[in-house]
């Protein structure tokens, strides 16, 4: 068997890793004293009181090696194979730390089997990658096969955020005070993406419904390019605006129901209130992977 473990950045509603068997390593967050795991919190509680942390914005964790060993172990000791993806490196050490963790269990189990996959980006734009590896080990796919299924499913998906305003950016550090000051003043709307792993502007726009509007264009010029194969709404705050545009503009575009999906903390404390989407089409999509860029593979 395969267990296919990843970090709760992918944000998977804890429903849907249940019922793909995928286990989940939590992030944790730490704010005001105490600490959250990121995976089992209730998001929209915390999230209700995001603008007042805008002065005091949390700070986030990784799993300890030792609870990853602990989670590998238990595939090792029954013969399982492992497939981990998690979050980029270029934003995170869960790769690496998950890397370090699984080879220290395969110096204790020489038959135990493994790959740590770099998803090159978090949110469910990790996550679409983590479900085609649990579609293809229930159709009975190898672990290579399953590996090769994440690579493609990397280069397949897009995620397209643009955040209410450019504060907690620069609180946090993401970008300079000039930047945020002329933003703010000239009413500019970043829209973002990830790039090759890292997080990237896409586009500057004069106003969020106009960044939304952009958003939406770029979206059904893909879907109609590529065959869209799987999408979700995401929200950091307040849903509200999230189900309406899901609802109103999203859906009429796929045709179908969407889900709207709250951004893990972990990586939403960062951006502050925002909207977007991520999906996952039928082929590569140009610009997600620049030319030459590989997904990373690691194993023992």
């Amino acid at each position: 068997m395969i267990r296919i473990v990843t970090d709760s950045t992918a944000s998977i509603p804890q429903d849907v890793a249940r019922e793909n068997d995928i286990e989940v390593a939590t992030m944790f967050l730490h704010y005001n004293g105490k600490e959250y795991e990121d995976a089992t919190m209730d998001i929209d509680a915390f999230y209700a009181e995001i603008y007042d942390m805008i002065d005091n914005i949390p700070t986030s964790s990784q799993p300890s090696q030792g609870e990853l060993e602990a989670l590998f172990e238990k595939a090792a000791v029954v013969g399982d194979e492992l497939l981990g993806v998690f979050m980029s490196s270029d934003m995170s050490g869960a790769v690496s730390g998950a890397l370090r963790a699984a080879r220290s269990v395969a110096a204790r189990h020489a038959d135990f089997r493994f790959r740590i996959v770099d998803s090159m980006s978090n949110s469910f734009d990790e996550a679409w990658s983590v479900l085609a590896a649990a579609a293809g080990r229930a159709a009975g796919c190898s672990l290579d096969q399953c590996v090769k299924l994440v690579q493609d499913s990397v280069a397949a998906s897009r995620f397209l955020f643009t955040p209410e305003s450019l504060r907690f950016l620069k609180a946090g550090g993401r970008i300079g005070t000039a930047s945020a000051l002329l933003g703010n003043l000239m009413k500019l709307c970043p829209i973002l993406t990830v790039t090759d792993g890292v997080t990237t502007t896409f586009a500057k726009v004069r106003t969020h419904k106009k960044a939304l509007a952009t958003i939406a264009e770029k979206f059904k010029s893909d879907v109609e390019q590529f065959s869209l194969k799987n999408a979700i709404v995401h929200y950091i705050g307040d849903s509200a605006e999230a189900r309406k545009w899901a609802r109103e503009v999203i859906e009429p575009i796929c045709g179908c129901e969407v889900a709207v999906v709250p951004v893990s903390p972990c990586i939403g404390l960062h951006v502050g209130p925002a909207v977007g989407i991520a999906y996952e089409c039928e082929h590569g999509l140009p610009g997600k992977l620049t030319s030459g860029t590989m997904v990373p593979v690691y194993s023992s």
